[in-house]
């Protein structure tokens, strides 16, 4: 339970001007500087649970929306899951919420993604970017024939995303699929408060289907709505921005080797810490040691 020194979420609701309806947690002071907060899969808003109330005390304005699909914030209005569709609402967001040049951007998963493209973005709005679990494109690329063993390590690991392309089976046994992810993605860690709060965020099959399509529209960018065009590339590339990568050393979704190489090859501005006895759901699994990284970084950068 928070204490009563712990800011209390709030909510926020609101229409982005190409049409999709947007819910978020809050936290904080309204007048702080903005720090947007994505989530990523299986996982909700609640993830920051821990952050978002550290990040008010030191007077941010703290808003983690769910993302499109998953309630209450709607569905995509023009079907598109793809990651620069997530990165434009990222970007739209600070505009509605009259984000300035110290906004910041924290994302983990899918949402690491897509800050991770923010990041690189020209367009971008956010001065840094904080991402977990998820490195930069350019750290995931093979670099040669000593990867061998790193790439089948996580080609095992991955297996999930071949099975999500499959039509209509991940959402049939979606709640023991998404169970199972938790338990293997971070081994030791209770996710049964996540889970409940995972299954009101999607309850029924278009919200479940939302969130499998995520992975299905990846590798088809044919698809990508022109709306997002200007960003159809920006995800592929590194940060131009200050950026903090935190990776749990046990992380069953994606091997913390990755962030090792993420710090071998990021620029000067990007700085990368692996999280002992933490898994992919670090935010959750270490909140002091993550919460305690987050925030010394956002004070070097402000």
């Amino acid at each position: 339970m928070p204490s009563s020194e712990t800011p209390t979420p709030g909510t926020l609701s609101l229409d982005l001007p190409h049409g999709l309806h947007v819910e978020a947690l809050t936290w904080g002071p309204d007048d702080g500087p903005l720090a947007v907060l994505l989530h990523g899969f299986p996982d909700t808003a609640h993830t920051w649970r821990h952050l978002g109330p550290a990040l008010a005390q030191d007077g941010w304005r703290v808003v983690a929306p769910f993302l499109r699909g998953y309630a209450p914030t709607g569905l995509a209005p023009d079907g598109s899951h793809h990651v620069p569709a997530l990165c434009h609402d990222a970007i739209t967001l600070h505009a509605a919420l009259g984000g300035d040049d110290r906004a910041v951007l924290v994302g983990h998963d899918w949402g690491a993604i897509t800050a991770n493209g923010v990041g690189a973005a020209e367009a971008s709005p956010y001065s840094a970017i904080v991402s977990m679990a998820v490195p930069p494109v350019p750290a995931l690329v093979p670099q040669g024939v000593g990867d061998a063993g790193l790439l089948a390590q996580q080609a095992l690991m991955s297996w999930y995303t071949v099975f999500h392309q499959l039509p209509l089976l991940p959402e049939r046994v979606f709640s023991r699929h998404v169970a199972r992810l938790w338990r293997s993605w971070s081994p030791g860690y209770d996710p049964g408060e996540d889970l409940e709060l995972l299954a009101a965020a999607l309850p029924d099959r278009a919200h479940r289907r939302a969130s499998i399509d995520y992975y299905r529209a990846a590798p088809r960018r044919g698809r990508l709505p022109e709306t997002y065009a200007h960003l159809a590339d920006a995800w592929l590339g590194m940060p131009s921005v200050p950026m903090l990568h935190l990776h749990g050393a046990r992380d069953g979704c994606l091997s913390a080797r990755f962030a090792t190489r993420l710090a071998e090859v990021a620029p000067p501005t990007c700085r990368v810490e692996v999280i002992p006895s933490a898994g992919h759901f670090l935010q959750l699994e270490r909140p002091d040691r993550v919460n305690a990284l987050v925030r010394g970084f956002l004070v070097e950068v402000s």
